[in-house]
């Protein structure tokens, strides 16, 4: 605690500006600490807990079969577009999109900004030729079941940016939902690359459900959990495709779609 010290009458302008000042620092650091979640609340590196219902929670969501009472079986993300409408998650979630809806910041078995339906999937051709993992990837176009409020996604809950091309370390957190939970995992790392088109990270517990998680590096979908055997068979280690120049030709088709 500063412990102010006795003030002269002489002195009291002074004090006011002086007062006025660290009044408006305060109110700045205010505004810049909105939606910032609180230190305390990240796990440690390489340690996976319940993500905290923040800014950046609310634009993942679970994929449903059909609606909440069919299951979530992957996870996508918001990214911003022209449209405000578009998703990114990995192209093996999305075999079947008309029966596929999309629950952004869904907890407890509550859906706080709606279900969203897929409308035009996205994905690469050596995915649909042949199921290249190094093109494990999809966007998709959404707009609400309902139909009804004519909000888009991203005016709902906002968007990521999309950051192509790396550094083969990157600091990567990632968000999913386990298909077992009713609640995203957050877990952050250093990446490493499996090969040259594949990059991994150790996580535990990112179990089936997971695919399709973003990978965000400084607060932009760096990659989705998926490539590598799916996203890899072992819970405590995953994988995504590395983003290239094909995954931005990707995303800015879907983003000029919408």
């Amino acid at each position: 605690m500063i412990r102010r010290p006795h003030l002269r009458p002489a002195r009291r302008s002074a004090v006011r500006r002086t007062s006025r000042t660290l009044a408006a620092l305060a109110a700045m650091a205010t505004l810049l600490s909105l939606n910032v979640p609180d230190a305390g609340a990240v796990p440690p590196l390489g340690v996976t807990a319940r993500a905290m219902p923040d800014a950046a929670a609310a634009r993942i969501g679970p994929l449903f079969a059909g609606g909440l009472g069919g299951g979530h079986f992957c996870t996508a993300a918001v990214v911003r577009s022209d449209g405000r409408d578009v998703i990114a998650t990995a192209a093996h979630c999305v075999g079947d999109p008309q029966n596929t809806v999309f629950a952004p910041g869904y907890r407890d078995g509550r859906a706080p900004h709606g279900l969203w339906r897929l409308t035009d999937v996205f994905v690469a051709p050596d995915w649909t030729d042949g199921e290249d993992p190094d093109s494990d990837l999809a966007f998709a176009t959404v707009v609400p079941v309902d139909g009804g409020h004519g909000m888009s996604v991203e005016d709902a809950v906002g968007g990521f940016p999309v950051a192509a091309e790396q550094p083969d370390d990157a600091a990567v957190t990632v968000i999913g939902y386990p298909s077992t939970e009713d609640a995203p995992l957050r877990c952050g790392n250093t990446t490493a690359l499996y090969s040259g088109t594949q990059r991994r990270i150790d996580c535990p517990g990112l179990s089936g459900g997971t695919s399709g998680s973003p990978w965000l590096v400084d607060g932009a979908v760096a990659g989705v959990l998926g490539g590598h055997e799916g996203g890899g068979t072992d819970p405590d280690v995953s994988y995504s495709a590395v983003m290239g120049d094909r995954a931005v030709e990707l995303y800015r088709e879907a983003a000029d779609a919408g």
